[in-house]
């Protein structure tokens, strides 16, 4: 049987932990697509150099488990800083798990939101961007008023699922020390000898927060093809 009166003393934690997994996914989100977006454009560039460098980047973050990239970043190049910075005299340097997992999981997502967006540009009509030329824009311009809108309509879809993804993926920062809702509700549930119940209750505070996204996304995509015409369909 279910002690739901030990779970009212742990809630609380799990609750703020939930609160923190939802601050790193959001910025984890915002970092994600600031290089999305010029990965995209790099991948898309006449250069040969930024195209590589882009791809080079996509392929090999995508085909390497997260786990490992967490375990890198946090371990790994927290062991290469110190033996830089030992040789230089400067003394130790410690990564904060926060920075380590928002920065990881920018990283990893960074390179999913690059093919996301590249697919979106590609998808544009290229007339349309001509003709905003034609109307005296800046490219700059042109960006902003003609293929980010447009490019929206197609990317959204990417975008959700990989927000989608990227929220889950957020229980990897347990590992590094972080309280999250992951690792507290996993401690809670240890100590308690009750590790169904509180991992329960992690799962569905993860499906309250896919929920919510999802009507997000439902408004957002409404929002974005605003001015598309709909086919009527008849019976």
């Amino acid at each position: 049987m279910f002690d739901f009166s030990v779970l009212s003393q742990y809630l609380p934690r799990i609750l703020s932990g939930a609160v923190l997994t939802i601050e790193i996914a959001v910025l984890s989100l915002v970092l994600s697509v600031l290089v999305g977006l010029v990965g995209a454009v790099m991948r898309l560039s006449k250069s040969a150099v930024l195209s590589g460098l882009a791809t080079a980047y996509s392929t090999v973050v995508r085909g390497v488990p997260d786990l490992i990239w967490m375990l890198m970043v946090y371990y790994s190049a927290q062991i290469g800083l110190n033996a830089l910075t030992e040789a230089m005299g400067i003394g130790s340097f410690e990564i904060s798990p926060f920075f380590a997992g928002v920065f990881t999981l920018s990283f990893i997502f960074g390179a999913y939101f690059t093919e996301t967006f590249r697919g979106a540009i590609l998808a544009v009509p290229y007339g349309q961007i001509e003709a905003g030329y034609a109307y005296g824009f800046s490219a700059f311009a042109v960006l902003r008023r003609i293929t980010f809108p447009l490019m929206m309509r197609y990317a959204l879809p990417g975008v959700r699922n990989n927000w989608l993804v990227l929220t889950k993926a957020t229980a990897l920062v347990s590992i590094i020390g972080l309280d999250d809702m992951t690792r507290i509700a996993h401690q809670a549930g240890s100590s308690t000898h009750m590790p169904f119940l509180f991992n329960m209750v992690s799962a569905l505070l993860f499906l309250a927060i896919t929920f919510i996204s999802l009507r997000v996304f439902a408004w957002l995509e409404k929002h974005y093809q605003r001015g598309v015409k709909q086919e009527e369909s008849y019976e």
